[in-house]
């Protein structure tokens, strides 16, 4: 209860019967209990005011989350996970594509190496018009265009 073990309780209550005596104990008791019940009165009806007057929206709402820390995170919380979805789909996406490419280079390796068996000769020549499909053109340059 409170946080306090039983031993932190009994050297209270001593050190309570040494400092106010026995005979006004009682007393003091019954007024902490009542200014414990008032402060928790008074919590609550804050809570319940606060609850009706910002609407039924937020019905949920407790004292704790008015931290601005928790306030936003509850109201992220959605989104955080919509955005972890994402950030998982997108990393399984990755690795389908990247088994997927391994798929296919070991396929193509594959292919190429039984079609070097099948053929007995050497590969054939690449026509003349070849190299000039894969040089760089460059654009022209009009100097007078600027």
């Amino acid at each position: 209860m409170f946080g306090i073990s039983a031993t932190d309780l009994v050297i209270i209550l001593v050190l309570a019967v040494l400092m106010f005596g026995p005979e006004k104990l009682p007393e003091f008791s019954r007024k902490a209990a009542r200014l414990f019940v008032f402060f928790r009165d008074v919590a609550n009806n804050a809570r319940s005011t606060l609850a009706t007057e910002l609407g039924p929206e937020y019905a949920d709402l407790e004292l704790r989350d008015l931290h601005p820390k928790a306030f936003i995170a509850k109201q992220l919380r959605e989104e955080v996970a919509l955005i972890e979805d994402a950030k998982r789909e997108l990393l399984e996406a990755q690795h389908t594509l990247k088994e997927s490419a391994t798929e296919v280079k070991g396929a193509t390796n594959l292919n190429a190496l039984k079609n070097a068996a099948s053929e007995d000769s050497a590969l054939p020549e690449p026509p003349e018009d070849a190299l000039e499909l894969t040089a760089a053109s460059t654009s022209p340059f009009d100097p007078e265009a600027t």
